[in-house]
């Protein structure tokens, strides 16, 4: 029997999609390809079915690291190739026989020219296997293992035994465009991760107040943005010098005051740049009463100096255990933890308004002298960086 391993690849909600599906395939196949850069293999497309072929073996782990990540995919199983014979079904399915407890045999045949029907063909597999090893005994419904058999129209069968979950979700870059406000905290880098996931492109902007805030903590953030290339791809992230704005909100602003007119401003210059980029919404990482900041009046507040675009908050709802433990899911957690502060913990009050008034914050946000002439200087002067995918 002539066999070879293979990695199958299935994609999860893009099957409900109608017409436009393969408008989304296409995409995530780009995505599979991007991610697999720099590795010698070859990718099969079939109905429903993708597969990685004659790659090293050496290089198989990687392969599954890498594509696990890949937003779209369901999961991925390491399969045995064989030509379709009863003789090689036989002879492959016991390459995959437990050494003892309990197990069944699944078949799905898409090729009917085979004279037996899957129940048949799992029936007569499993009673081979039966009579290879007295130690192992059939259940169809609880079993401890199971045997998959994958009959398929090209005259081939693929046999696996593991699932490997990937990150699910959408392709990336088939939901628009999305402009994420990035610090070094732990929040923003799991809303980027989040809405990544549902398919968004995403797009970072990061404020830093030099000299208030250190060279490190830009770098904690650029650090973090390649962290999410891994699942994002490409990010372009715009770093916006925040000094000035920031002291002019100190010296004119109601102490109490000073954070909500703070986030005022930032998602002003956000929503300027995505507009510039092409993106259609701005991205938080607020989650409901997790800071002073983050109250239902605060939010209102914030969302009043945003003209056009929707501000995506993916967190709203997660509290800080959640947002952690996917933190360290997507390898963030220890960046966003390393102690150089952002320009968001300059100048802080004592004690933050937690309800605010939309008329007092404009009326406080007005004192600040030439504000218009400020914003404009940031944007002009702000430095566009590349994170390219870490694969």
């Amino acid at each position: 029997m002539e066999s070879k391993k293979v990695i199958l690849l299935r994609y999860g909600e893009l099957f409900l999609k109608g017409k436009n599906r393969n408008l989304f395939e296409n995409r995530l196949i780009d995505n599979i390809k991007k991610s697999l850069i720099g590795v010698d293999y070859k990718f099969i497309r079939t109905q429903n079915r993708y597969y990685i072929e004659d790659y090293d073996e050496d290089m198989q782990q990687i392969i599954i690291d890498r594509v696990t990540k890949v937003f779209g995919l369901h999961s991925l199983s390491v399969a045995l190739k064989v030509q379709t014979s009863y003789d090689n079904l036989k002879e492959a399915v016991l390459q995959f026989i437990p050494q003892s407890g309990t197990f069944r045999v699944t078949t799905k045949r898409a090729d009917k020219s085979l004279d037996k029907n899957s129940m048949q063909i799992s029936a007569m597999l499993g009673g081979y296997l039966l009579s290879k090893n007295s130690q192992i005994a059939v259940d169809l419904y609880y079993p401890q293992s199971e045997i998959c058999v994958d009959i398929r129209e090209n005259g081939y069968s693929y046999i696996f035994s593991d699932k490997i979950d990937c990150a699910q979700g959408m392709p990336v870059g088939t939901a628009g465009r999305g402009m994420l406000l990035l610090s070094g905290g732990f929040d923003s880098p799991v809303a980027g991760y989040r809405m990544a996931r549902r398919g968004m492109q995403i797009f970072g902007v990061h404020y830093h107040s030099y000299p208030h805030t250190s060279e490190m903590a830009q770098q904690k953030v650029v650090d973090l943005a390649g962290k999410l290339t891994k699942y994002c791809g490409d990010i372009k992230l715009f770093v916006v010098k925040f000094t000035e704005i920031q002291q002019a909100i100190h010296e004119y602003c109601r102490e109490d005051y000073m954070i909500t007119i703070m986030r005022r401003i930032m998602v002003e210059i956000a929503e300027k740049l995505a507009i510039d980029n092409k993106c259609g919404a701005l991205i938080t990482g607020e989650s409901l009463a997790q800071v002073a900041s983050q109250t239902t009046k605060s939010i209102t507040v914030t969302n009043d100096a945003v003209k056009t675009l929707p501000i995506f908050r993916p967190l709203i709802g997660m509290d800080k255990y959640e947002i952690m433990d996917t933190a360290e899911k997507i390898d963030t957690y220890a960046i966003s933890q390393l102690p150089y502060e952002d320009c968001c913990t300059v100048f802080l009050p004592k004690n933050p308004v937690i309800k605010p008034d939309l008329q007092i914050a404009i009326k406080e946000q007005s004192k600040i002298k030439d504000l218009d002439k400020m914003i404009e200087e940031a944007i002009k002067t702000v430095e566009e960086m590349e994170i390219k995918a870490e694969y």
